[in-house]
């Protein structure tokens, strides 16, 4: 059988194009990761948005929070709007979404799916391939997350403080701050899909850590050596070392997320946790009953950390393709255990299918008010229960 490399070549001949240096590489990358999300990533509504004038008006008096995005997967400038895709800098400011938690995905197997996912491929090696990373990337997955956190970095160092970079409580504060001044600043935290990223070993941690992520998923969509995932193939609970990955997040003040976990690493990681816990991009199964989502008594365990969920926008999450949906399920999620437990999980840019773009959030905001939620409900859920949870639980420095 051919390695990947010498398949990814004779495909890119036809066209005239050779896997070559990194320009090229990128280039080449470029090329897919477009058409890749055009297909993947797509918007039912791509706007413009508009709304009453009451939904418009409360719109824009929101603190938004958004708890989790890919968008640093697929090589776009996050300080240009783009044309495919759902977040960027321009379309966050538009949507008056002032904070983006940035999820990592540092493998993702082939041909996948929801319900059963083994680690045998990694369609991730490829993008690395493509897109024209550094060659340590190719095969390290903690390569790429420290890779993903660098670029994050350099686009916040280079848009003259239009995007900050969120490590502390500290930021967190000042950031707030500043945009009570300026509405159009905004700011990213970066998360980690899947403990996998650790390359098998805990120590690893340190280096997220000083890259900048705070929030770390335990499992992404195959089991792993630390925890079980809801799409792996045994789906099981914490592995020993699992149980002590918990307990060092929880000492270096790093969120523990168990959005994609299985039901056995969700029960057995509410066993143990000392400290608030997420699900960062979630659905409920009281509106779309499928093993991803999350029964109301594990809403109400995971609430009982002090921690929250966060709904997610697309079809599998919200049981719809449109803002009522998702408003339908986050109504759900506060009748069972209030809104400040309760936040935004979108998934923008996570090859999902979403109603509309960061830009839109204001559909949202006027699917809230249809549903009867108050406006002290609606700004807890779309970012106010987020600032309190991450001020809480950020390092303080």
């Amino acid at each position: 059988m051919p390695s990947r490399r010498s398949a990814v070549a004779a495909a890119l001949a036809a066209t005239g194009l050779t896997l070559g240096g990194p320009i090229v590489r990128r280039a080449i990358g470029e090329r897919l990761s477009a058409r890749t999300e055009r297909r993947l990533n797509r918007v039912a509504d791509p706007g413009p948005y508009l709304v009453p004038p009451a939904a418009a008006d409360l719109h824009e008096r929101l603190t938004i929070v958004d708890l989790h995005a890919d968008s640093l997967l697929w090589g776009r400038d996050l300080l240009a709007r783009g044309a495919r895709g759902h977040v960027d800098v321009p379309r966050m400011v538009e949507g008056n979404l002032a904070l983006q938690i940035f999820g990592v995905p540092t493998k993702v197997p082939r041909h996948l799916n929801i319900e059963r996912n083994d680690d045998r491929s990694d369609d991730l090696s490829l993008v690395a391939l493509v897109q024209g990373w550094p060659r340590p990337t190719w095969r390290s997955l903690l390569a790429r997350a420290e890779y993903l956190a660098a670029r994050f970095s350099a686009s916040a160092a280079a848009s003259d403080g239009r995007l900050t970079a969120i490590r502390s409580a500290t930021d967190l504060d000042s950031f707030l701050t500043r945009r009570t001044a300026d509405p159009s600043l905004v700011a990213g935290l970066l998360a980690i899909e899947g403990a996998h990223a650790l390359d098998g070993d805990m120590a690893n941690i340190a280096r997220l850590e000083a890259a900048g992520f705070r929030m770390v998923g335990l499992a992404h969509f195959f089991d792993n050596a630390f925890a079980g995932s809801a799409h792996g193939i045994a789906k099981g609970g914490l592995t020993e070392p699992g149980r002590e990955l918990v307990a060092e997040l929880e000492r270096r003040r790093i969120l523990v997320d168990l959005a994609h976990a299985s039901g056995a690493t969700i029960d057995a990681v509410l066993a143990v946790a000392t400290r608030p816990v997420v699900a960062s991009h979630t659905g409920v199964r009281g509106i779309a009953a499928n093993g991803r989502n999350l029964t109301d008594d594990q809403l109400r365990r995971i609430a009982a950390t002090g921690g929250m969920v966060g709904i997610g926008f697309w079809p599998t999450a919200s049981g719809g393709d449109d803002a009522a949906s998702i408003a339908r399920s986050i109504r759900h999620a506060v009748s069972v255990v209030g809104a400040e437990h309760v936040g935004l999980g979108s998934d923008f840019d996570g090859a999902v299918p979403t109603p509309f773009d960061a830009s839109g959030l204001s559909l949202l905001t006027a699917a809230l008010l249809a549903e009867g939620l108050d406006e002290t409900t609606i700004a807890a859920v779309m970012g106010g229960s987020a600032i309190r949870l991450l001020g809480a639980t950020l390092p303080e420095t």
